[in-house]
């Protein structure tokens, strides 16, 4: 399921959204126009074997890491899910505040994949888990929306209006029963870092409950 538009207009212009696409663009053209991509991402990228907890130098990654990315397909689809999902959390909860949650989802996301692979010497890169927090925070927040989604159907692409709360409670489910799978083979199995996914997500749904603990019921129209 590819999400293409929510039913929600956004409240003002989302500067910090947009904001955080175009810099982790940015940051993934540096990394590939590097003479030494491979170098950088080892600089930038959270590898866990190198983090030291007594010397706070080594703790930079976990910022760092959100927005380097391991390829095309992998920085297409989170920043097309944080344009979709992202504007609308940033105007109900507001700018700062939308930073705040965006950031600490992401740190959180990448604390709880470090937390089970502490000794790993694969770098962990992408901004799933601060994505993933503006999912849950819009789980919240806009539950009774509707996107619009580009869905599989007999061979063929079709567009379906899928509710919000079901599309992103069935993500985060696949996310924990991914999570669960891969255990027994190691949490890097398949590459992908579903524990920070589920980290980010649930720190966007917390933050969100916080911040803004009503969800928000407004007339259903497509953006334009």
């Amino acid at each position: 399921m590819i999400p293409i538009s929510d039913s929600i207009k956004s409240r003002s212009f989302p500067f910090i959204n947009l904001g955080l696409i175009l810099i982790t663009i940015y940051a993934f053209f540096l990394q590939v126009t590097a003479l030494d991509p491979e170098g950088f991402i080892m600089q930038y990228a959270l590898v866990p074997g190198r983090v030291d907890l007594g010397d706070y130098t080594t703790w930079t990654p976990f910022i760092t890491s959100m927005f380097l990315h391991g390829g095309i397909l992998h920085i297409a689809s989170n920043m097309l899910f944080l344009w979709v999902f992202g504007d609308n959390v940033e105007g109900f909860l507001g700018k700062i505040q939308y930073f705040f949650l965006y950031i600490t989802s992401g740190l959180v996301g990448g604390i709880s994949q470090y937390l089970l692979m502490p000794d790993s010497t694969i770098p962990m890169l992408g901004a799933s888990g601060a994505v993933a927090g503006a999912l849950g925070a819009y789980f919240v927040l806009l539950p009774h929306s509707s996107i619009k989604t580009l869905f599989p159907f007999f061979g063929f692409l079709t567009f379906v209006n899928i509710p919000a709360r079901f599309m992103l409670g069935y993500w985060i489910v696949l996310q924990v029963l991914s999570g669960a799978i891969s255990l027994p083979g190691g949490s890097e199995s398949g590459g992908v870092a579903f524990f920070a996914h589920i980290g980010g997500f649930f720190t966007g749904f917390l933050l969100a409950k916080i911040l803004h603990p009503k969800p928000v019921y407004l007339p259903t129209e497509y953006k334009s």
